[in-house]
């Protein structure tokens, strides 16, 4: 505000304005400032594949099948609001990154925190976090996140304490938080790729019950690959 007081006072424009519309500009204009900041802190934690995706961009062909108002209501983050998880499936190739970077970059404009992962990752990160001891603060950040994209979800099929981290992932964000997950297979064949059917029926209950879901057809478009506006 100083720096925009200093402005004022250097350009004679602003000499006619009355006291209070001079300060008027000075806060709206921090006000401004500050939102700016907030919104590129939260893009910057939130570690986008695509930090340019946006759901302004998406393209409805046909062959896609995508329902425009859905996901256009979708973008709104009242899911987040509500603790809602959005399923996203389709096969590789088909922009479900794209779509779940786009709502997640919604969500941080809605003043949410969000993070993007891939679930490969985040079981890498867990595993390392059981050894050194840290695994408690480390689910403490996750748990803490409001909106958490888990990228190339049940891609390749866990063992058994990967399958408990992320029971505990999932239990610990459960009716708190919200989640997207971007998988290539239908819910029923998450079962054989978690492997132990009782961790199975703990993590997906905890999931299906409040998830909206998107198929995505069709093949993403060069410009929504490489995260670029229309």
């Amino acid at each position: 505000m100083e720096k925009m007081y200093m402005d004022q006072m250097s350009d004679p424009a602003f000499k006619d304005l009355s006291f209070d519309d001079r300060l008027s500009l000075m806060i709206d204009g921090e006000w401004l400032r500050r939102q700016n900041s907030r919104l590129h802190r939260l893009m910057t934690n939130a570690q986008f594949k695509m930090s340019q995706a946006c759901v302004e961009d998406l393209l409805y062909y046909d062959d896609r099948k995508l329902d425009k108002a859905f996901i256009t209501k979708l973008s709104t983050c009242n899911f987040v609001g509500e603790n809602q998880n959005v399923i996203i499936k389709g096969a590789s190739g088909n922009g479900k990154s794209y779509l779940a970077c786009a709502l997640g970059v919604s969500a941080c404009r809605n003043n949410y925190s969000v993070r993007y992962v891939r679930l490969p990752e985040l079981l890498d990160e867990l595993a390392v976090a059981r050894l050194n001891g840290t695994f408690q603060k480390t689910m403490k950040i996750y748990r803490k996140i409001k909106l958490l994209i888990l990228d190339e979800w049940l891609l390749v099929s866990l063992d058994e304490m990967q399958a408990r981290d992320l029971l505990e992932i999932v239990e610990s964000r459960h009716m708190t938080s919200s989640t997207i997950f971007c998988s290539q297979f239908d819910t029923a064949g998450w079962y054989e790729q978690i492997g132990e059917s009782t961790l199975a029926d703990a993590i997906i209950d905890r999931i299906i019950h409040s998830s909206h879901n998107i198929l995505v057809d069709g093949k993403i478009s060069m410009r929504e690959r490489l995260g670029l506006h229309s």
